[in-house]
Protein backbone atom coordinates (compact mmCIF):
# COMPACT_ATOMS: atom_id res chain seq x y z
CA UNK A 1 0.00 0.00 0.00
CA UNK A 2 2.67 2.41 1.31
CA UNK A 3 4.74 1.59 -2.16
CA UNK A 4 1.75 2.19 -4.26
CA UNK A 5 1.33 5.62 -2.90
CA UNK A 6 4.81 6.34 -3.15
CA UNK A 7 4.51 5.77 -6.78
CA UNK A 8 1.29 7.56 -7.47
CA UNK A 9 2.93 11.02 -5.84
CA UNK A 10 6.28 10.27 -7.73
CA UNK A 11 4.22 10.01 -10.94
CA UNK A 12 2.14 13.36 -10.12
CA UNK A 13 4.82 15.51 -9.63
CA UNK A 14 6.98 13.98 -12.35
CA UNK A 15 3.81 14.83 -14.65
CA UNK A 16 3.48 18.05 -13.31
CA UNK A 17 7.10 19.41 -13.49
CA UNK A 18 8.16 17.87 -16.61
CA UNK A 19 4.47 19.43 -18.19
CA UNK A 20 5.96 22.93 -16.55
CA UNK A 21 9.44 22.43 -18.31
CA UNK A 22 7.60 21.44 -21.82
CA UNK A 23 5.01 24.04 -22.35
CA UNK A 24 7.61 26.82 -21.04
CA UNK A 25 9.88 25.63 -24.31
CA UNK A 26 10.00 27.34 -27.67
CA UNK A 27 7.16 25.81 -29.88
CA UNK A 28 10.08 24.09 -32.37
CA UNK A 29 11.99 26.20 -34.78
CA UNK A 30 10.92 29.52 -35.78
CA UNK A 31 9.34 29.85 -38.94
CA UNK A 32 11.98 31.09 -41.97
CA UNK A 33 11.40 34.63 -43.23
CA UNK A 34 8.22 37.21 -42.71
CA UNK A 35 4.36 36.12 -41.67
CA UNK A 36 2.22 36.10 -44.48
CA UNK A 37 -0.76 38.67 -43.73
CA UNK A 38 -4.23 39.20 -45.29
CA UNK A 39 -3.62 41.97 -48.76
CA UNK A 40 -3.90 45.29 -47.84
CA UNK A 41 -6.80 46.93 -50.19
CA UNK A 42 -4.72 50.06 -49.92
CA UNK A 43 -1.50 48.74 -51.74
CA UNK A 44 -1.46 48.76 -55.76
CA UNK A 45 -1.36 44.67 -57.12
CA UNK A 46 0.11 44.73 -60.25
CA UNK A 47 2.08 41.67 -60.75
CA UNK A 48 -0.34 39.94 -58.31
CA UNK A 49 -1.87 36.23 -59.21
CA UNK A 50 -3.86 34.32 -57.03
CA UNK A 51 -3.81 31.12 -56.47
CA UNK A 52 -6.85 28.83 -54.61
CA UNK A 53 -6.55 25.03 -52.60
CA UNK A 54 -9.25 23.99 -51.01
CA UNK A 55 -10.26 21.43 -48.30
CA UNK A 56 -10.72 18.75 -50.76
CA UNK A 57 -7.18 19.42 -52.08
CA UNK A 58 -5.45 18.70 -48.61
CA UNK A 59 -8.23 15.47 -48.03
CA UNK A 60 -7.31 13.91 -51.11
CA UNK A 61 -3.57 14.75 -50.56
CA UNK A 62 -3.53 13.61 -46.86
CA UNK A 63 -5.69 10.76 -48.04
CA UNK A 64 -3.28 9.68 -50.66
CA UNK A 65 -0.50 9.78 -48.19
CA UNK A 66 -2.46 7.51 -45.40
CA UNK A 67 -3.38 4.85 -48.97
CA UNK A 68 -0.22 4.77 -50.43
CA UNK A 69 2.78 5.36 -47.72
CA UNK A 70 1.29 4.78 -44.34
CA UNK A 71 0.46 6.69 -41.03
CA UNK A 72 3.12 8.81 -40.66
CA UNK A 73 5.26 7.93 -37.30
CA UNK A 74 7.09 10.56 -35.18
CA UNK A 75 9.36 9.50 -32.56
CA UNK A 76 8.56 10.47 -29.36
CA UNK A 77 10.48 13.57 -27.83
CA UNK A 78 12.86 12.23 -24.65
CA UNK A 79 13.78 14.24 -21.33
CA UNK A 80 16.36 16.46 -22.31
CA UNK A 81 19.92 15.04 -20.59
CA UNK A 82 20.32 18.07 -18.44
CA UNK A 83 16.88 17.77 -16.80
CA UNK A 84 16.98 13.52 -16.22
CA UNK A 85 20.42 14.53 -13.87
CA UNK A 86 18.42 16.82 -12.39
CA UNK A 87 15.25 14.86 -11.34
CA UNK A 88 15.69 11.86 -8.87
CA UNK A 89 12.17 10.47 -9.99
CA UNK A 90 13.27 9.45 -13.92
CA UNK A 91 15.29 6.66 -13.01
CA UNK A 92 11.95 5.41 -11.70
CA UNK A 93 10.13 6.32 -13.87
CA UNK A 94 11.66 5.08 -16.94
CA UNK A 95 13.76 2.39 -16.15
CA UNK A 96 11.71 -0.05 -18.48
CA UNK A 97 11.05 0.81 -21.40
CA UNK A 98 9.39 -1.81 -23.49
CA UNK A 99 7.29 0.37 -25.53
CA UNK A 100 7.90 2.11 -29.43
CA UNK A 101 8.14 4.99 -27.92
CA UNK A 102 6.20 6.91 -31.02
CA UNK A 103 3.21 8.98 -31.99
CA UNK A 104 0.88 7.54 -35.05
CA UNK A 105 -0.81 10.44 -36.56
CA UNK A 106 -4.13 8.25 -38.02
CA UNK A 107 -6.63 9.21 -40.46
CA UNK A 108 -9.41 9.65 -37.90
CA UNK A 109 -10.14 8.65 -34.82
CA UNK A 110 -12.87 9.64 -31.46
CA UNK A 111 -15.18 11.46 -34.62
CA UNK A 112 -12.09 13.75 -35.42
CA UNK A 113 -10.72 13.20 -39.06
CA UNK A 114 -7.17 14.19 -39.16
CA UNK A 115 -6.82 17.11 -42.19
CA UNK A 116 -6.73 20.70 -42.96
CA UNK A 117 -9.89 23.37 -42.37
CA UNK A 118 -10.28 26.35 -43.60
CA UNK A 119 -12.90 28.38 -41.38
CA UNK A 120 -13.52 31.66 -39.71
CA UNK A 121 -10.69 33.50 -40.84
CA UNK A 122 -8.24 30.87 -39.52
CA UNK A 123 -6.50 27.64 -41.25
CA UNK A 124 -6.85 24.62 -38.68
CA UNK A 125 -5.29 21.26 -38.15
CA UNK A 126 -7.73 18.20 -36.31
CA UNK A 127 -5.11 15.51 -35.80
CA UNK A 128 -6.19 12.09 -34.63
CA UNK A 129 -3.23 9.80 -32.97
CA UNK A 130 -1.81 7.19 -30.92
CA UNK A 131 1.14 5.84 -29.54
CA UNK A 132 2.88 4.66 -26.54
CA UNK A 133 5.33 5.41 -24.36
CA UNK A 134 7.21 4.04 -21.30
CA UNK A 135 5.52 5.42 -17.86
CA UNK A 136 6.21 4.35 -14.23
CA UNK A 137 7.74 1.26 -15.53
CA UNK A 138 4.97 0.65 -17.47
CA UNK A 139 4.01 0.82 -21.45
CA UNK A 140 1.25 3.28 -21.84
CA UNK A 141 -1.04 2.85 -24.67
CA UNK A 142 -2.49 6.10 -25.72
CA UNK A 143 -5.22 7.10 -28.33
CA UNK A 144 -6.71 11.06 -28.53
CA UNK A 145 -6.85 14.15 -31.05
CA UNK A 146 -5.50 17.20 -30.96
CA UNK A 147 -6.94 20.77 -32.09
CA UNK A 148 -4.17 23.32 -33.82
CA UNK A 149 -4.17 26.10 -35.44
CA UNK A 150 -1.28 26.49 -38.28
CA UNK A 151 0.75 30.05 -38.95
CA UNK A 152 2.17 31.08 -42.55
CA UNK A 153 5.54 32.90 -43.72
CA UNK A 154 7.12 33.28 -47.02
CA UNK A 155 11.29 33.05 -47.39
CA UNK A 156 11.58 34.82 -50.30
CA UNK A 157 15.57 33.77 -50.82
CA UNK A 158 13.88 30.47 -50.72
CA UNK A 159 11.25 31.16 -52.74
CA UNK A 160 9.32 29.28 -50.34
CA UNK A 161 5.93 29.36 -47.80
CA UNK A 162 6.18 27.81 -44.55
CA UNK A 163 3.69 26.64 -41.95
CA UNK A 164 4.02 26.01 -38.77
CA UNK A 165 1.24 23.96 -36.35
CA UNK A 166 0.66 25.56 -33.25
CA UNK A 167 -1.10 22.73 -30.56
CA UNK A 168 -4.01 24.53 -28.22
CA UNK A 169 -5.79 21.51 -27.59
CA UNK A 170 -4.86 17.84 -26.58
CA UNK A 171 -7.47 15.19 -25.50
CA UNK A 172 -6.51 11.72 -24.71
CA UNK A 173 -8.81 8.72 -24.27
CA UNK A 174 -8.72 5.93 -21.62
CA UNK A 175 -5.06 7.21 -20.49
CA UNK A 176 -4.80 6.99 -16.16
CA UNK A 177 -4.65 10.66 -15.23
CA UNK A 178 -1.69 9.58 -12.77
CA UNK A 179 0.04 10.16 -16.08
CA UNK A 180 -1.97 12.20 -18.43
CA UNK A 181 0.00 15.86 -18.19
CA UNK A 182 3.30 14.12 -18.97
CA UNK A 183 1.92 12.29 -22.03
CA UNK A 184 0.22 15.53 -23.07
CA UNK A 185 3.36 17.72 -22.69
CA UNK A 186 5.01 14.67 -24.42
CA UNK A 187 2.63 15.47 -27.24
CA UNK A 188 2.62 18.44 -27.56
CA UNK A 189 6.50 18.59 -27.55
CA UNK A 190 6.76 16.20 -30.20
CA UNK A 191 4.55 17.68 -32.89
CA UNK A 192 6.59 20.94 -32.15
CA UNK A 193 9.78 19.49 -32.69
CA UNK A 194 9.15 17.06 -35.62
CA UNK A 195 6.97 18.80 -37.62
CA UNK A 196 7.92 22.42 -37.55
CA UNK A 197 8.54 23.86 -39.91
CA UNK A 198 7.21 22.73 -42.89
CA UNK A 199 7.00 23.58 -46.67
CA UNK A 200 3.77 24.54 -47.75
CA UNK A 201 4.52 25.32 -51.36
CA UNK A 202 7.58 26.47 -52.78
CA UNK A 203 6.79 28.94 -55.13
CA UNK A 204 10.17 29.04 -57.33
CA UNK A 205 8.00 26.63 -59.42
CA UNK A 206 5.86 29.30 -60.61
CA UNK A 207 8.59 31.23 -61.56
CA UNK A 208 8.26 32.96 -64.87
CA UNK A 209 10.91 33.34 -67.68
CA UNK A 210 9.26 34.90 -71.26
CA UNK A 211 11.79 35.05 -74.21
CA UNK A 212 10.78 37.74 -76.45
CA UNK A 213 12.84 37.61 -79.86
CA UNK A 214 11.10 40.29 -80.84
CA UNK A 215 12.54 42.53 -78.39
CA UNK A 216 16.00 40.35 -78.34
CA UNK A 217 16.00 39.54 -74.85
CA UNK A 218 13.61 37.72 -72.53
CA UNK A 219 11.21 38.44 -69.49
CA UNK A 220 11.91 36.70 -66.32
CA UNK A 221 9.38 37.14 -62.56
CA UNK A 222 10.49 35.77 -59.43
CA UNK A 223 7.83 35.96 -56.62
CA UNK A 224 8.39 38.78 -54.11
CA UNK A 225 5.56 38.69 -51.81
CA UNK A 226 2.65 36.21 -50.38
CA UNK A 227 -0.17 37.32 -48.82
CA UNK A 228 -2.65 35.39 -47.89
CA UNK A 229 -6.69 35.48 -47.36
CA UNK A 230 -8.50 32.62 -45.18
CA UNK A 231 -12.23 32.15 -46.95
CA UNK A 232 -14.40 29.35 -45.52
CA UNK A 233 -13.37 25.84 -46.77
CA UNK A 234 -10.47 27.29 -48.96
CA UNK A 235 -7.23 29.61 -49.31
CA UNK A 236 -6.34 31.96 -51.62
CA UNK A 237 -2.70 32.83 -51.77
CA UNK A 238 -1.58 35.98 -53.57
CA UNK A 239 1.84 36.00 -55.37
CA UNK A 240 3.70 39.23 -56.18
CA UNK A 241 5.97 38.78 -58.90
CA UNK A 242 9.30 41.74 -59.22
CA UNK A 243 9.69 41.32 -63.17
CA UNK A 244 13.18 41.61 -64.71
CA UNK A 245 14.65 41.85 -68.45
CA UNK A 246 17.91 41.34 -70.12
CA UNK A 247 19.24 41.66 -73.74
CA UNK A 248 21.10 38.44 -75.31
Amino acid sequence: MMRNLLILIAGLLLGAITTAYFLGAPRGQVLPGVPVRPPDPTVETTGTVAVTVDEKFFDSLLGTIFRQLGPPQLKLSQLPSGYQEQTPLQPVAFQISPCSDVLVLNPEGGNVKTGVRFTGGKITAPLAFTGSYSVLTRCVQFKGTAKATVDLSFDQAKQTVFGQLNVEDVTLDDVPPIVSSLVTAFVRKTIAEKLNPFEVLQVSQLALSLNVQASGGSVKARVKDVHAEVQEGSLKLYLTYDFSAEKK
